[in-house]
């Protein structure tokens, strides 16, 4: 396909994904002081579930861990999936800075003997060290407690954990917390209580990210550049953290210029490597946005893979 008409394409399907209005939730509950430190509750609006309870979707929302991009974009697809019988958890954390390079990134630039582009300068920092990983972690470890006393109709035992494009290294790093380096303040001493983990084109593998510049160097900027991006990333870095014993699917449009299917691939690579399939869901003239689109065919693939995991 001809880059212009890729890059049209993919305005396009960011164009659809952004169009629909956000949808608020039926709750919304705080796992720490921050406004950012919030969790939105959808309940299940399908038929009744056997038993009385539905299955519980964690969704962390992605937008390169820059702060522009908050939950609301993901609202629409958080209500597709109650509409289709799950209890849904939107789960908001804290991103990068607005409008200014952090001074450790600019540092690492200047490390790296670099110098900052509008990817990691000007604009919005990808991300907060530690803080965007301290919100992810806290709120999981408060998941339980707030879906007991805020979204009774949830079973927390059948609890599946998907995330987009950063969302999805969030997503794929959370199940992963049992594998973290010791003195990490994250590392949790089992794996999590998960049916399993759906990942919609994640950032999973920082190293052939960083190759490949996703997301305008959105990894380095997350960690750091220079020697804080090799001291942090064994902390961070999903494909470095297998095999988890978690049941993991990647899915992934083959024509996403945004976050290529070769991060996807990657990762599953590694997790072969490290003894463990992780299902890859590759569709077929998709890129990357249709995934969390309530329009599109793709957004439809995507919660039968979550459905499998989670019933």
């Amino acid at each position: 396909m001809p880059d212009d008409v890729a890059a049209a394409r993919a305005t396009a399907e960011e164009e659809s994904a952004f169009s629909h209005p956000p949808v608020d939730p039926d709750a919304i509950a705080s796992y720490g002081d921050h406004p950012d430190q919030v969790i939105d509750f959808y309940a299940p609006r399908g038929e009744a579930v056997p038993g009385g309870l539905a299955p519980l979707v964690v969704v962390l929302h992605g937008g390169a861990w820059r702060a522009p991009y908050d939950r609301r974009h993901v609202t629409p697809f958080a209500d597709f999936m109650a509409r289709r019988g799950f209890a849904v958890a939107n789960v908001e954390y804290r991103r990068g800075a607005e409008g200014a390079q952090s001074a450790q990134t600019a540092e690492g630039a200047q490390d790296a003997g670099g110098v900052a582009d509008s990817g990691a300068g000007a604009g919005p920092v990808a991300g907060r060290w530690p803080d965007t990983f301290d919100d992810v972690a806290a709120a999981l470890d408060a998941l339980p407690a707030l879906v007991r006393e805020t979204l009774p109709q949830a079973d927390p035992r059948r609890t599946v954990l998907t995330g987009h494009s950063a969302g999805g290294h969030l997503a794929l790093w959370a199940a992963a917390r049992h594998l973290l380096p010791a003195d990490a303040p994250w590392r949790t001493a089992r794996p999590a209580p998960l049916r399993g983990v759906v990942a919609l084109a994640p950032i999973a593998d920082f190293t052939v990210a960083d190759k490949l510049d996703v997301c305008g160097g959105a990894a380095r900027q997350l960690l750091g550049g220079g020697v804080e991006f090799a001291e942090r990333q064994p902390y961070a870095d999903p494909a470095l953290l297998l095999p988890t014993g978690i049941a993991t699917t990647l899915v992934q449009g083959r024509t996403d210029v945004v976050v290529p299917q070769a991060v996807a691939e990657s990762y599953a690579d590694a997790a072969a490597k490290a003894g463990e399939v992780v299902g890859l869901t590759l569709l077929e003239d998709v890129g990357h946005f249709p995934l969390i689109d309530p329009a599109a065919d793709a957004c439809a693939v995507v919660v039968e893979e979550i459905a499998q995991l989670a019933w």
